[in-house]
């Protein structure tokens, strides 16, 4: 296929869509455990934002779903279960946990006391040692006229309501805490924030230890994209996404042809057609990789109204992704690369919604730095996602998500000190995007999987994907 030359929008590189061969899959590896000395490191820089902000207790809340900020503390979730931790100002901990996870309090990463509270149990479960959940909270610490701190998952940024005021934690909670103290906001700012926020910023060892999450998402999702086939089902694509027995920080997506049907989000049987849309995703704790296209060989197999799918939205939709790898690094805002992508996908035009880019840790969407007129800037050791996800009526979806991080030279140094086979990685990733798909990267950028901008949009063609024509 010939170079697509976008004249009517303004990409700076220009797109081909052609034979080559595909990034080379590492193999396995195993899971990278955080050391003693980082999970220390953690707990004082919580420390000292308490003491910055003038903070005596924090509360930070736990279920399944919004667990993230309370695991980078404790190591932990409680699975099916509610927990809270209470951190004072001086370092003393309380770990608040319901019937299943009073075993847990010896495991913590951080040093805590535990306090059995049953409300935090399933439905039915007995209720031994049920006190008013104001007693719990004083017999974790808590003070009349204590300056507290409530730590969810959200910051409500941008809200015409004070983002201070809203909680999106149970009412029960927030009820007992002002029983004993007026003096409560909302401060998941201090995890999660873009600008001060503790999680926002990896070390090495914990680059190496999302990495392995965000490299396997990578294989996973080559390995399904190869298995793409006419006649199999949904859920033999699902199976490809699935490793190791690893939690997924996403629902797994394999979808193909009409999605939603009956409000369904999973798998099926349903089986591969000639011409279907298909959309895949997967997601692990350091990393998400999604893909979407047609189940198509050729341009000529596509459905007659989208014959120019790629022209019209494929091929713009990877050169920003060109775009978004090549403009991304250090120092920079978040809105200077929402700008940029604004320029060469135009918004009007794509009907993307979302942030373009977020950054990602334990769960698959922390926060995100990169929003119009944002002027948080883009740190050295964040891991961010590349998130734009373009809609034209009439057409089916596009979708090369993958994970990168930003890391400086002393970070970097540090990687290849305390990690060579993940430094080799990085650099051999690195190759292949410049040599191969002739991506132009600053020397600030790690892909954190094999498969980066690696992109084939027609799922039954093995070889043709796309990449920036050599200059």
């Amino acid at each position: 296929m010939p170079a697509v030359l976008l004249k009517e929008f303004r990409l700076k590189r220009n797109i081909v869509l052609e034979e080559f061969e595909g990034p080379v899959i590492g193999e396995k590896k195993a899971p990278v455990p955080l050391p003693e000395e980082t999970m220390q490191e953690r707990k004082d820089r919580i420390l000292q934002k308490m003491k910055e902000e003038n903070l005596d207790t924090l509360l930070v809340y736990e279920d399944l779903e919004h667990g993230s900020n309370f695991e980078y503390l404790t190591g932990f979730l409680t699975r099916f279960e509610e927990a809270l931790l209470v951190l004072h100002k001086d370092g003393k901990a309380f770990l608040l946990l319901g019937n299943e996870n009073m075993k847990m309090v010896s495991h913590s990463r951080i040093k805590a006391e535990g306090i059995h509270v049953p409300f935090f149990s399933l439905p039915n479960q007995p209720m031994e040692d049920e006190k008013k959940f104001t007693e719990y909270l004083q017999e974790a610490g808590l003070q009349s006229g204590s300056h507290v701190g409530i730590i969810g998952w959200k910051m409500f940024t941008g809200c015409k309501t004070d983002p201070g005021t809203m909680f999106e934690i149970p009412y029960y909670i927030v009820e007992a805490v002002r029983e004993i103290t007026a003096e409560i906001t909302n401060r998941s700012d201090l995890f999660i924030g873009g600008s001060r926020g503790i999680r926002t910023v990896n070390n090495a060892e914990e680059i190496a230890h999302y990495e392995y999450g965000a490299a396997l998402a990578g294989s996973c999702m080559h390995h399904a994209v190869d298995q793409i086939e006419e006649g199999r089902t949904e859920m033999e694509i699902a199976g490809c996404l699935c490793a190791d027995g690893q939690p997924h920080s996403v629902i797994t997506i394999a979808a193909t042809g009409k999605r939603f049907e009956k409000a369904n989000l999973y798998p099926t049987d349903k089986k591969i057609r000639l011409q279907d849309c298909v959309s895949l995703t997967t997601g692990y704790k350091g990393g998400l990789s999604s893909r979407a296209g047609y189940a198509v060989r050729k341009k000529e197999e596509l459905p007659g109204q989208t014959y120019d799918y790629i022209e019209k939205l494929a091929a713009p939709y990877f050169g920003a992704v060109v775009e978004w790898l090549e403009s991304i690094k250090t120092g920079m805002t978040g809105g200077e690369l929402y700008q940029k992508i604004e320029e060469v996908l135009p918004k009007e035009t794509y009907h993307w919604s979302l942030n373009p880019g977020h950054m990602t840790a334990d769960e698959e969407w922390m926060s995100s730095p990169i929003y119009k007129d944002s002027e948080e800037i883009l740190k050295s050791g964040m891991i961010l996602q590349i998130d734009i996800i373009p809609s034209l009526q009439g057409y089916g979806g596009c979708g090369c998500e993958s994970t990168v991080a930003l890391a400086d030279q002393k970070l970097q140094e540090e990687i290849r000190e305390k990690n060579p086979e993940l430094f080799l990685r990085f650099m051999k990733r690195r190759e292949y995007m410049e040599k191969v798909l002739h991506i132009r990267l600053s020397e600030e950028i790690l892909l954190m999987s094999d498969t980066v901008a690696y992109y084939r949009p027609f799922f039954l063609n093995k070889k043709l994907a796309f990449r920036v024509r050599e200059e």
